[in-house]
């Protein structure tokens, strides 16, 4: 088993969000400017990039608009999982020598540009389209609304249960000044089970948020972040898994690849789920919630349904998850992996005021990307 690596992230921020009117480039450049003032360090120390979404030639194509030119670069696309992997090949590279400062950034203006496209029109043209096109999928939910009719089905788990995701969610992001929901007041189980139905069962209220938005984080050596103003969070394990892109592949839609991805990340960090103080989880929809949490190991198959009741997961619960607002309240810019790393540093520094959980020391993000396809953990923790 790999050990932890000697890094650590120093420096984590948003770019704006909500509905911008701002360009891809505009952002992204936004986010990696205020995330390498946040770690206290200049542009052309930066000799490591990682992003995607932006188009097929996502880093040079970065690179170049904000000035730089990387000796190392990654620009894997699996979803909105990758910036979790990203954290593993950026912490490989620093190690390995081959960079020194890393940024991980992404961004998006999905709602400003009316559109769900990250970069041009889905690929119809694979060899499971043969198999789902004919039946009119809604690309991703139904997939995930197929899952969740598995789960309900086989764990008798109800509507009202599953909301719970959603509710939670709406009460962290009513604690965050710059949630896309903050303000809009809490969510009832009615709200969420009253919504439209997009994909039965999912309704609008199960399903993450359309906005603008992006985040970057800095990593760098542990030696070089001592020198650095912020207190650093160090990477303490990682793991990863990509499983399928159809969902006439899985043998089981109840079932999440997130498992072996995150015994990696535990045995690695020497962690289990007990030692975990606040998670940080994808969101595109809330059966994701519920699949992640059991395979990552916080709960048992079949029971992340009961598991999360009495406010385990809210404000003040026992399992402070999502602590921004998540994908569901807070924002989801088609890609919120590296938003989930944001949070977790924050958290671990101690910066999140109304909804700072009290003395987190250790913090999980994991990704989920594409249709259940691709999914990385990472544990990170205070580093003294």
């Amino acid at each position: 088993m790999m050990r932890a690596p000697a890094v650590a992230i120093v420096g984590a921020a948003e770019c704006d969000l909500g509905v911008t009117g701002r360009s891809i480039l505009g952002l992204q450049a936004q986010a990696i400017t205020r995330a390498l003032a946040d770690a206290g360090l200049p542009l052309r120390d930066v000799d490591g990039l990682a992003t995607t979404g932006v188009s097929r030639f996502s880093t040079t194509q970065l690179a170049e608009y904000v000035g730089i030119q990387p000796s190392w670069v990654d620009s894997t696309f699996t979803g909105g999982g990758a910036f979790e992997m990203f954290v593993a090949r950026a912490a490989q590279a620093i190690e390995a020598g081959q960079a020194e400062v890393v940024v991980v950034s992404f961004a998006s203006n999905q709602r400003s540009a009316r559109s769900r496209s990250l970069a041009g029109v889905l690929e119809t043209h694979t060899p499971e389209a043969q198999f789902e096109s004919p039946y009119g999928p809604l690309h991703p939910i139904s997939h995930y609304a197929m899952a969740a009719a598995a789960y309900l089905h086989r764990y008798r788990a109800t509507r009202e249960q599953l909301a719970e995701v959603a509710i939670a969610a709406r009460e962290w992001a009513l604690l965050n000044p710059v949630a896309y929901r903050y303000g809009a007041g809490p969510l009832t189980v009615q709200d969420v089970l009253g919504a439209p139905v997009v994909s039965t069962p999912l309704t609008t209220g199960d399903c993450c948020l359309v906005t603008d938005g992006g985040g970057a984080v800095v990593l760098t050596s542990l030696d070089r972040a001592r020198d650095l103003p912020r207190p650093p969070v160090r990477v303490l394990g990682y793991g990863e898994v990509s499983t399928n892109t159809s969902m006439a592949w899985p043998d089981d839609l109840a079932t999440s690849g997130a498992a072996p991805a995150g015994r990696r990340a535990f045995a690695m960090a020497g962690l289990t789920p007990a030692d975990v103080d606040v998670v940080e989880v994808y969101d595109s929809f809330t059966i994701t919630v519920l699949l992640t949490l059991e395979a990552l190991g916080f709960c048992g198959p079949g029971e992340a349904s009961s598991f999360i009741q009495g406010g385990r997961i809210r404000p003040g619960g026992a399992l402070p998850l999502n602590t921004s607002g998540g994908g569901l309240s807070y924002c989801h810019p088609g890609q919120f992996g590296v938003l989930l790393l944001v949070e977790a540093v924050r958290q671990l520094r101690g910066e999140c005021a109304d909804r700072q959980v009290p003395g987190a020391e250790i913090g999980l993000a994991h990704g989920t990307g594409g249709i259940l396809s691709s999914h990385a953990t990472v544990l990170l923790g205070v580093h003294r």
